[in-house]
């Protein structure tokens, strides 16, 4: 027997596995590791994966749940998050206890224990901003291990799980610092600074950037319980300044970054490609967002992945720049 994935990844894609396994405890993980054969696909939200076949080996389906108050001083607090919680009931839970730094990261679909691994990050705040430390269970020996935000290799979607480490560990928990400071907002992000001044709010409060955040994301990313995605496909190009002086188109938005690169938004080179709103079968380019690859209804995890290779050459040729997917494409 076969159990279905249909309805545990958001891009709605029917693939199957041999053996799901659900994952309740940290106990049961350690049990489990040695009896393994395979190197198993451990599974969250399933809302950054494209499976494009079957899974053979076995799934671990991670349903970890608790938050846990580490540390509590007088302007911030340390908090263990398990990584089977939802990531955006963790923020709307941390904004009700008064808890700060992660308001503009609502709504972004997943698990906590996915977060770590594409660095998860959205209108100026990246994870690594907050984040302490994570713990896994590694796959050869069982054993647990922490890893400092340091040793986590935080990059722009990347960290040491999405590469060194990647289907090696099992991520059981996040360990974040957050603050208690209503006052230390990150307001100056383009929309959101619109919006706001829409509303005519002058002094946000961190619920004030969420619930904008929120309503931003709704107006231009389609719900996955309707339509099947998995939020952006491809990471925003970060290119050198000489790299983007070479391929700079006069109306090209961009936008400098501390360390001197330059980076660009990947959905202004799909939209002017001719690709926004592009479909093909069941398999399309979202009419509001650029970025979504969209499914729907009986697209394939190989039609997805066809037209985002599709797009991607066509930027190639136009512009000289690789778009790389920010989804995990299976396998």
């Amino acid at each position: 027997m076969r159990f279905s994935l249909k309805n545990l990844n958001t891009f709605g894609i029917e693939a199957s596995c041999q053996n799901l396994i659900e994952i309740k405890s940290i106990v049961q993980l350690k049990e489990i590791v040695p009896t393994l054969k395979k190197t198993p696909l451990v599974l969250g939200g399933g809302s950054n994966i494209l499976f494009t076949q079957d899974v053979e080996q076995d799934i671990l389906y991670n349903t970890l749940k608790g938050i846990q108050l580490l540390e509590e001083k007088d302007e911030s607090v340390f908090i263990k998050v398990f990584s089977g919680e939802n990531w955006h009931q963790f923020v709307e839970w941390s904004l009700s206890k008064g808890f700060y730094g992660i308001e503009n990261l609502s709504l972004i679909p997943g698990s906590c224990g996915a977060a770590p691994i594409q660095n998860i990050g959205a209108y100026g705040v990246e994870l690594k901003d907050v984040i302490d430390s994570v713990e896994v269970v590694d796959f050869e020996e069982g054993k647990t291990q922490t890893f400092t935000k340091t040793e986590c290799k935080f990059g722009y979607r990347d960290s040491i799980f999405k590469n060194e480490l990647k289907s090696k560990v099992f991520i059981t928990s996040i360990n974040l610092k957050l603050s208690k400071n209503p006052t230390l907002i990150r307001s100056e992000y383009g929309s959101i600074k619109e919006e706001l001044l829409k509303q005519g709010i002058t002094n946000p409060t961190p619920i004030d950037i969420s619930k904008t955040v929120i309503k931003i994301r709704q107006s231009k990313l389609p719900d996955p319980k309707n339509l099947g995605n998995a939020g952006s496909f491809f990471k925003n190009p970060v290119l050198s300044l000489d790299e983007f002086n070479l391929i700079r188109h006069h109306d090209m938005p961009y936008y400098p970054q501390a360390d001197g690169n330059v980076k660009v938004p990947a959905a202004w080179l799909i939209e002017k490609s001719g690709w926004k709103g592009y479909r093909r079968g069941d398999a399309g380019c979202h009419f509001n967002q650029a970025l979504v690859l969209v499914n729907y209804g009986k697209a394939s995890g190989s039609d997805i992945l066809n037209l985002a290779r599709d797009i991607q050459t066509d930027i190639m040729e136009k512009y000289g720049i690789t778009l790389q997917p920010e989804v995990n494409i299976w396998p």
